[in-house]
């Protein structure tokens, strides 16, 4: 039996910091002095989200990885220029962060008013991202009323952005992305058009077996 999801959409947001795990990991390329955003698709794929929480009055606080930083403050991974074209895009400020964590993040974060948007710098700057680390963890936490999480293609993945932090937050949901990604699977794996071909990319191929072990019983070819 399918659990059902709980949706941002039934959550009361309003005077409450939203913390959205969205996925900005999107390509850079150096322009002049300047690092910009190339493909944007990702971002866009957020908006919806983005625009619910402002709308409802919440405090948005968005928050991402930028490619492998290997746990340490690196410049070419800041999440400036995505904060920039995100900017660009709601036709709104968007305020980054120095750090996803730490008194400067908190302080932000409480002195933000309803509909504003607050971009949390690289969470890869920090190994206790990927090892989910319960003191990295508690740190985030700081920073979260309710918990939405709008990266489909991070939630696979035992991070503490992902797995740690909605443990502990009563107020959690799945954000607009995530649910038409999930209803878009759930179809496949239901109800498929025929004749059904599955065709998968991308270079993470362990990333995928779990997906590949229940849709090639399904498969015409």
């Amino acid at each position: 039996m399918q659990r059902e999801v709980r949706k941002v959409q039934d959550l009361e947001l309003r005077g409450k910091r939203v913390f959205v795990r969205v996925d900005f990991n999107v390509p850079l390329k150096q322009e002049g002095k300047n690092r910009i955003v190339t493909d944007s698709k990702r971002i866009e794929g957020a908006l919806e989200t983005i625009r619910h929480v402002i709308a409802a009055e919440g405090k948005c606080i968005l928050a991402s990885h930028l490619g492998r930083p290997q746990g340490k403050k690196d410049l070419r991974y800041s999440l400036e220029p995505v904060g920039a074209k995100l900017s660009e895009l709601l036709q709104r400020d968007v305020i980054l962060t120095d750090d996803c964590i730490g008194d400067g993040a908190k302080s932000l974060s409480q002195r933000m008013k309803n509909g504003d948007v607050l971009l949390l710098e690289n969470l890869r700057f920090h190994e206790g991202e990927e090892e989910n680390s319960p003191d990295f963890v508690a740190k985030l936490l700081e920073l979260t009323d309710v918990y939405v999480n709008d990266a489909f293609g991070t939630m696979h993945r035992a991070h503490a952005s992902t797995v740690g932090l909605p443990k502990l937050v009563s107020q959690r949901a799945a954000g607009l992305l995530v649910q038409k990604e999930l209803k878009y699977l759930g179809t496949l794996r239901d109800a498929p058009g025929r004749p059904f071909a599955l065709i998968m990319g991308g270079a993470k191929v362990s990333d995928k077996m779990g997906i590949l072990e229940q849709f090639l019983p399904k498969v015409d070819k």
